[in-house]
């Protein structure tokens, strides 16, 4: 029996389409590969029990690009480790311990809260304060700051306590910063080298103290440009870029990395903070013990 030319041509159109697809399908996923590349890799299976983290973007002074691109980033690494799912906010509603209602999450139902480049006296009342110092002081749940987090909520003593000090200037702006690892057996440094490069800012801190912290990354002061730079208030040239601490029970780490959205593309800022964000939620250990300055050589 011959088969009719339209369906012969017709089968014939189909095997070309099928083979399209495939080789389609083929380079989407290698794409899809090449672009996952910088994030951590899946685990053959997902905890029993999943970590729940809330990042918060509001601005309330300047307002950072690349916050968005962190916030994605710390969404993205969640859901590729299987470690954690992540509940991304630009305004302060959830950072509370009230019943809210209506399928309204709460500080209660958190493991970690991060400040992505938050900037300002953000919209909290004195109930909310409290509210997410006990969170992190008394529950023991994790705090990570992510650059501009060092820029906010300056009439709050204790939420300056908590993070570490506050923002007082950029002295080179977005520059490539010489910077030293301080304690490369930390989770969130380890596979930075002794000593290397970023283009990025790097925030001057003030009501901050070195013996109050883990200094996990700095600038090397002997590489420093000093020359005719009003913006320079540390005598001490001490300019740390990474931190960790402890707020009472929880567990704090800040860093100035991730002032623009090119820098979330490194994969060692995202890196950086997703061995942050383990340990901040007790999956890992890190000192948080201070240290004396590194000698300048």
């Amino acid at each position: 029996m011959r088969t009719p030319r339209n369906c012969f041509c017709l089968s014939l159109a189909l095997v070309g389409f099928a083979s399209l697809a495939l080789v389609f399908l083929s380079n989407s996923a290698q794409g899809q590969a090449a672009g996952n590349e910088s994030l951590p890799a899946a685990p053959h299976a997902k905890p029993t029990h999943l970590k729940h983290v809330l990042v918060v973007g509001q601005t309330k002074g300047f307002e950072h690009d690349s916050i968005s691109a962190a916030m994605a980033a710390i969404y993205n690494m969640g859901q590729q480790s299987g470690l954690w799912d992540t509940e991304m906010r630009t305004d302060t509603e959830l950072l509370t311990k009230k019943d809210l209602g209506r399928n309204a999450k709460n500080l209660n139902y958190f493991d970690l809260l991060i400040f992505a480049s938050t900037t300002g006296e953000l919209d909290m009342d004195a109930t909310q304060k409290q509210d997410m110092l006990s969170f992190i002081h008394d529950d023991g749940k994790g705090f990570v700051g992510i650059h501009a987090a060092l820029d906010t909520n300056y009439t709050w003593p204790e939420y300056g306590e908590m993070i570490g000090g506050w923002f007082d200037q950029h002295p080179w702006m977005t520059f490539q910063a010489p910077i030293i690892n301080e304690d490369p057996d930390f989770p969130a440094v380890r596979h930075f080298p002794k000593a290397f490069v970023k283009f990025d800012e790097i925030y001057q801190p003030k009501a901050w103290s070195r013996d109050k912290v883990n200094v996990l990354l700095s600038l090397d002061p002997s590489k420093l440009d000093y020359s005719n730079n009003p913006r320079i208030h540390r005598m001490d040239h001490d300019f740390p870029v990474a931190w960790s601490k402890m707020y009472g029970k929880g567990r704090v780490f800040y860093s100035t990395l991730g002032h623009t959205e090119e820098s979330w593309e490194d994969p060692d800022i995202r890196k950086m903070y997703f061995e942050a964000i383990r340990w901040a939620l007790g999956m890992t250990e890190g000192s948080t013990e201070s240290h004396a300055r590194p000698a300048v050589k």
